[in-house]
């Protein structure tokens, strides 16, 4: 069993990592809210950046927060909302992520995270992000301390557009593996015509290390998170509107017995739609996730895994015009970390293949040639 340190929970006044919302934990609900403030202690000189950049989505996520305080109020349940923004660093992201601080956001060079010392990173770790998770693992082993396994529910924001391309939806559902709270929350939203809603929009919960991977894929807590587009989220009128629907719904799930004898119980899944199938409770809140065939063929599946690279690589060699910024801000990953992957696997079979021929591989090009052509 997983041994965690027990951190007792702090005031506002004594850190700035987080605030706590209080709330009855017996009622079995944490309200998080990842990227709730754009603040910056002064010290840091706001990152070397002007007034309008921090009002902007790199660094926070605009109605999360009045969403998420809402929410709470109307449910009586606590929530944990950080008060720093993710610009000093993302707490949405696995230690390992290299997106966890950002030199570059949405075209803006960051100047205060460039060039950053390994000891002034882990100084942003140990002031802002740990506390943050740890008062977060905090709250759920008061609930399960309680009698009851919290359920955790993570409050986003998403811009209308991305570079230019418009997003249809008014809400989305992030969800990995655990389908326990998504899907009914899909089933509340969707119940509304005027809604369009879907779910892994405008991002893929498929994360690992973050927020709800963490405190919920791994210790098997129920978990689910909200995107709200930003341009619904402009008065309090329509903050209000948004925390009493979805109040509504979660107070729906959280009341029915079925649903709550799944949702406060401790589950680890394993691939996604996993043990969905022909479950009662999840044939009523949506349609089993479909695939799943094993393959036992070690050769066969060595084999479809490499075409699966070949693919993807011939995919990145034709689309030039996705730059290799674009997919680390999206994706966490570019060309150069696929070619750095080859060649530790290389490497591990006793091949040894330099980072120039490498990137030879994957670009189908030596890579100064590729930059001068395509990089913009």
């Amino acid at each position: 069993m997983e041994q965690r340190t027990v951190h007792p929970l702090q005031s506002e006044a004594e850190n700035e990592a987080y605030r706590l919302i209080e709330g009855d934990p017996e009622l079995g609900l944490i309200i998080l809210c990842d990227h709730a403030e754009n603040r910056i202690p002064p010290e840091y000189d706001q990152l070397g950046l002007k007034p309008e950049h921090l009002r902007r989505h790199i660094a926070y996520d605009p109605g999360a927060l009045p969403v998420a305080e809402k929410l709470a109020a109307k449910l009586g349940v606590p929530a944990v909302v950080t008060r720093f923004s993710r610009l000093l660093i993302d707490p949405n992201r696995g230690p390992s992520d290299p997106t966890q601080i950002m030199q570059i956001s949405d075209g803006l060079v960051i100047p205060g995270n460039v060039g950053l010392s390994e000891a002034e990173k882990e100084n942003r770790r140990k002031r802002f992000y740990e506390p943050y998770h740890a008062a977060i693992d905090t709250l759920i082993d008061e609930g399960i301390a309680h009698g009851r396994v919290p359920v955790l529910l993570s409050m986003h924001s998403f811009t209308p557009a991305w570079k230019s391309v418009p997003r249809p939806w008014h809400a989305g559902i992030l969800w990995d593996k655990d389908w326990r709270l998504p899907k009914p929350l899909l089933a509340g939203l969707a119940a509304d015509p005027e809604l369009i809603v879907d779910e892994n929009v405008p991002y893929n919960g498929e994360l690992e290390g973050d927020t709800l991977n963490r405190h919920g894929s791994r210790r098997g807590i129920a978990h689910a998170l909200v995107e709200l587009r930003q341009d619904l989220l402009f008065t309090e009128e329509e903050h209000e509107d948004w925390a009493e629907r979805l109040a509504r719904i979660v107070r729906g799930i959280l009341d029915d017995a079925a649903m709550a004898a799944e949702l406060h119980k401790i589950h680890h899944f394993g691939r996604k739609g996993h043990e969905l199938e022909g479950h009662e409770l999840g044939a009523r809140c949506a349609p089993p996730a479909s695939g799943g065939a094993e393959i036992s063929d070690e050769t066969l599946r060595i084999e479809l895994e490499a075409a699966v690279f070949r693919r993807l690589r011939d995919h990145l060699r034709k689309r030039t015009d996705v730059q290799n910024i674009d997919l680390m801000e999206l994706a966490g990953f570019c060309r150069n970390c696929l070619s750095n992957w080859y060649r530790e696997a290389a490497e591990a079979h006793g091949l040894l293949l330099s980072k120039e021929e490498a990137r030879e591989i994957v670009y189908g090009m030596a890579y100064d040639e590729w930059k001068a052509r395509y990089q913009k």
